[in-house]
């Protein structure tokens, strides 16, 4: 019997993870396993002890491996773990005692406002179906704060045109609606326009909203790549994802007076100590308007 399949098929159809939540537990745990077989010569894994476990978090760090990486395999083997125990498979958790690794604290990355007017406003794109998705795809990650998995699942049908909102699907199949404005409703009957004369209207509502140029779904590395090479021509951030767009979003929301829990809501956020990094980054422009219009301000 396999416990690591029996945990991952409760993933899936109890917990209703992600295929790419269960990908990352999957590897995770077969890490965790090779350790384990290489360290005691064995792979019964319900035999780990808490040393062993302490020692693999240890291996992991040696190795170079950063430290939320490693807190994420922490919480993978915390998990499955706890699956075991529920169904009576071990009797003592070996990471009862297991703590997080310290994470350094950073401020999430973001792209000023400035450039992405430059880049929506001024930068030229093709002519063509291909430009005006790029475009489109930019500009709905900016308005509306959607993760990546959000946006490549999106279809037709997830826009409510007379209501002005998009339902999306996040984590967890929890759905979230995202109000939009008239400007980007205008863009989106544009694009599928285009799309619908590049294509022949082949598709339908429940179709792929966004599509390659062969027609098919797209997928997450040709997004990446998208927001990356016109990103790049705009800001000269050190990260240019399209999860620094969603930051970008709740930045600009924040600076301009949104509250903070309204922000958790638009992003999906599950707690609101998710959505408090992004505090951070708004006092640090008050911190600066203060020292720069303060007489005392410059610390003279």
């Amino acid at each position: 019997m396999d416990l690591r399949e029996d945990f991952l098929k409760y993933l899936r159809y109890e917990k209703r993870c992600s295929p790419l939540t269960i990908v990352a537990y999957r590897n995770d745990l077969n890490l965790f396993n090779d350790f384990i077989e290489e360290r005691t010569n064995h792979d019964d894994n319900t035999q780990a002890s808490s040393q062993s476990v302490r020692r693999f978090i240890m291996n992991l760090l040696a190795e170079g491996m950063k430290e939320r990486s490693v807190n994420r395999k922490i919480a993978s083997i915390r998990s499955y773990y706890r699956f075991l125990m529920h169904d009576e498979v071990i009797s003592k958790n070996p990471c009862d005692l297991i703590e997080n690794v310290k994470t350094p604290k950073s401020l999430p990355i973001f792209v000023q406002t400035q450039e992405m007017d430059e880049l929506l406003d001024d930068i030229d794109f093709p002519d063509t179906f291909e430009g005006c998705r790029d475009h489109m795809i930019l500009e709905l990650f900016y308005m509306t704060g959607m993760r990546l998995s959000e946006l490549v699942n999106l279809t037709p049908a997830s826009i409510n045109f007379g209501m002005h909102y998009i339902m999306v699907l996040g984590k967890r199949n929890k759905e979230r609606i995202i109000p939009y404005t008239n400007v980007l409703e205008s863009d989106l009957i544009m694009y599928l326009s285009r799309r619908k004369e590049e294509f022949s209207g082949a598709f339908g509502v429940n179709d792929p909203l966004f599509i390659t140029l062969k027609g098919e779904k797209v997928y997450p590395k040709l997004i990446y790549n998208i927001v990356h090479n016109y990103l790049s021509r705009v800001t000269s951030v050190s990260r240019k994802s399209p999860h620094v767009l969603r930051h970008s979003f709740a930045t600009a929301l924040l600076n301009n007076g949104a509250d903070i829990m309204a922000i958790k809501e638009l992003l999906g956020h599950s707690s609101l100590a998710a959505t408090q990094i992004y505090t951070h980054n708004d006092f640090k422009q008050l911190s600066n308007i203060y020292h720069n219009a303060h007489p005392w301000g410059s610390n003279k």
